[in-house]
């Protein structure tokens, strides 16, 4: 076995150590970091006692962040906030960095974006940006109103972003997050599908921060029941039972067309169903799927005059639509383990008030998963 696809690198145990089948073929990490050239970032924020919080980054194209990859988005519910979507509906496509957050900093980290971007990349200055900036909850271990994220935790988390293995769990947007009751956050997976000769790469990123314990199933073991005891969110007292959400990027790099991503993005509720989660009204569900491949294929509306004097037209190369049946396996498998890694590669966390989410038990959980 990969040691990348036991462990993080900080140390924390991964899904594949609880001992089941996981479905499909990972890349190397087991992340979407295993789709070339993605990278990702992450800036984690605690101060004193109440601030629990931070910004990750997920960066398509680090070598050239204005070009513009092929996008489509999918809302299962939409109690959340998701920046940028109505131009990915409108032309297809969406640039620059995405970023995942708390609910209460969506905004900052719009901002944070576009002044990374101005700075970093002052060519693309003269333009405009839409990027895509996300949020769950947090707000039972973090103080959400103390505006603890700012701008240059955002250019931070960007210019951290690194390709290879990354840490899940409470790190980043993903810190006091809480996923079926447990302590949970960004989790990462990824597949391989053969194609002809070739192959590609299905990598997925989630922030998760949703669900309920008696919901939760694991390699297809409905264990909710079972660990019920010793849950501080039990009963709603301070948040709505299921509040929260999860917000999942899917990337590949195989050739899709603008409505080919959005198919792949309309496969994730079914990866989440396998953990258990029925979809709640409080909780806010929204995803985006991007393709890397055909780079420099969309004119970025800045450059559209020059195009337009010089007759450029636009040309993407795509695979059949009869052909994305592996592609919409790889999502929901990948999505299944990837929320399992954000409660499997994390540990109890404590915040505001002293409150607690008690991390998974592994030990316990592996013993009920070896029985039958």
């Amino acid at each position: 076995m990969n040691d990348a696809h036991e462990r993080t690198p900080a140390g924390l145990p991964r899904a594949r150590t609880l001992g089941v089948e996981w479905v499909g073929t990972p890349g190397e990490w087991n992340s979407i970091t295993d789709v070339p050239g993605v990278a990702v970032g992450y800036r984690t924020i605690v101060d004193g006692d109440d601030v629990r919080t931070g910004v990750t980054t997920v960066v398509p194209r680090p070598d050239d962040p204005g070009d513009p990859v092929a996008a489509g988005v999918h809302s299962m519910n939409g109690n959340g906030e998701m920046t940028g979507v109505s131009w990915i509906t409108e032309s297809g496509t969406t640039a620059l960095p995405i970023t995942i957050t708390n609910t209460h900093a969506v905004g900052i980290a719009h901002a944070g974006t576009c002044a990374w971007a101005a700075r970093r990349h002052p060519e693309l200055a003269d333009g405009w940006f839409l990027p895509v900036a996300a949020e769950t909850w947090d707000g039972y271990l973090n103080d959400i109103h103390a505006e603890a994220v700012t701008v240059e935790h955002v250019v931070e988390a960007i210019d951290g972003a690194r390709t290879g293995p990354i840490d899940e769990g409470s790190v980043g947007g993903g810190t006091s997050m809480n996923c079926y009751h447990y302590a949970g956050g960004s989790g990462t997976a990824s597949r391989i599908v053969p194609y002809g000769d070739s192959t590609f790469t299905v990598g997925v990123f989630v922030q998760a921060n949703f669900g309920v314990r008696h919901e939760l199933t694991i390699a297809g073991r409905h264990l909710g029941p079972q660990l019920l005891d010793d849950n501080p969110l039990a009963g709603g007292a301070i948040a709505p039972v299921g509040a929260g959400s999860i917000i999942v990027v899917v990337v590949t790099d195989a050739p899709l067309l603008p409505g080919q991503c959005a198919a792949l993005a309309r496969r994730v509720p079914l990866g989440l169903a396998r953990t258990g989660t029925t979809g709640s009204h409080y909780s806010g569900d929204l995803f985006v799927a991007l393709s890397t491949a055909n780079p420099g294929a969309f004119t970025p509306g800045i450059a559209a005059a020059t195009a337009r004097a010089a007759g450029r037209l636009d040309q993407l190369d795509f695979l059949p639509w009869g052909c994305l049946d592996p592609f919409f396996t790889a999502v929901v498998h990948a999505v299944e383990e990837a929320v399992i890694d954000s409660i499997v590669a994390n540990v109890e966390s404590t915040g505001r008030g002293g409150r607690r989410v008690p991390a998974l038990p592994l030990d316990r959980v592996r013993a009920l998963l070896a029985s039958r």
